[in-house]
């Protein structure tokens, strides 16, 4: 979902040179999700190989992955685990509303209404496992290292960047920080630009570099703080949050009751939105979320032969894209840092 606390989040523009062999840590999920929701067909129809299988989010994941390596991004994809128990409620709601969806888009099909097709298309998108298996597979034959979790991706992707194994996470949201990251890197998207919400326009987007110390200073908050405006205006374990209450009214409730939070959850009558929901557990969960060190960060020369298999053979992907690709990545800048460096 993605909290909603960017906007009071302190953060700069950042070319990709400055970002040149920095390690920086993708949350898969999130990022599989996106090119699953966006990569589609004029009718909002996924993208499929012949046999009808849904390849959007291989193309997205093997354009996206390569054109970063190219610019000398060294990439660690961190996958799911098991979501905390907390989670599971909303992932029931979010199988509800897909299945809405679905029902809906099968109607929109029977009667063709490309309109209605596209609306309900991408709200109808699952991720498979059979996807994330493959997803796997094609991110280790680009040579990268791939970290399984043992619950929340982001968290793990945090803690790599708090170990000191990876600078940065890239996120379009500030989920990451509330789990403990440093630095989270935005807008690396390939077209430099994004759509604008609510209009048929883009706007031109840069990368943007946000600290968790400089935003927390500005601010004048704790990481802990921090969790705790996130929890009142909705996280992935309470999504609406307290109705009427946004990021700036939040901010105003912690400068009054400082780390009181009996008062302040009292004073928002918590446990009438609530009542079955303790909002110090939704704390623990962000404090003490499982994160592993069962890691190991290797990175190798793509297997040409082993993508060729997935994306040309498996997919029919298009053998000319696979190798354009595959040789921008030999191309890589050698005055700065070549790709023998880069995969050593």
């Amino acid at each position: 979902m993605g909290v909603p606390i960017t906007e009071l989040l302190e953060g700069k523009e950042v070319s990709l040179a400055e970002l040149k062999g920095k390690v920086l840590a993708v949350d898969a999920f999130n990022m599989l999700y996106q090119f699953l929701t966006t990569i589609r067909m004029p009718d909002g129809t996924p993208l499929r190989d012949s046999d009808g299988n849904v390849t959007s989010h291989l193309l997205g994941l093997f354009s996206r992955a390569t054109a970063l390596m190219a610019d000398g991004l060294r990439l660690v994809f961190v996958f799911d685990g098991e979501p905390p128990e907390l989670k599971r409620k909303e992932r029931e709601r979010r199988r509800q509303v897909k299945s809405g969806a679905l029902l809906k888009l099968k109607e929109a099909e029977a009667k063709e209404d490309v309109e209605e097709m596209k609306k309900y298309a991408g709200r109808a998108t699952t991720l498979t496992r059979e996807m994330v298996t493959e997803a796997k597979e094609l991110v280790e034959a680009l040579g990268l290292p791939v970290v399984q979790a043992p619950s929340e991706g982001e968290a793990q992707a945090a803690y790599l960047c708090k170990n000191g194994d990876a600078y940065a996470v890239i996120s379009q949201d500030a989920d990451s920080f509330l789990f403990g990251a440093p630095r989270v890197v935005k807008n690396l998207n390939l077209s430099g630009r994004r759509k604008k919400a609510g209009a048929l326009a883009y706007e031109k987007v840069s990368p943007e570099l946000l600290s968790l110390d400089d935003s927390l200073k500005k601010l004048g908050l704790t990481r802990e703080q921090l969790i705790v405006l996130a929890i009142l205006v909705g996280t992935d374990y309470d999504r609406e949050g307290i109705r009427g209450i946004g990021p700036k009214k939040a901010l105003k409730l912690l400068e009054e009751h400082g780390t009181d939070y009996g008062a302040l959850f009292a004073a928002v009558k918590w446990e009438e939105q609530y009542p079955d929901l303790g909002w110090r557990t939704l704390l623990d969960t962000f404090m003490d979320i499982p994160t592993t060190d069962g890691y190991a960060l290797a990175w190798h020369a793509p297997d040409e032969a082993k993508l060729r298999t997935i994306l040309v053979e498996r997919h029919q992907f298009s053998e000319e894209r696979v190798e354009t690709a595959l040789k921008r990545l030999g191309e890589q800048d050698t005055g700065q840092r070549g790709l023998g460096e880069y995969f050593g």
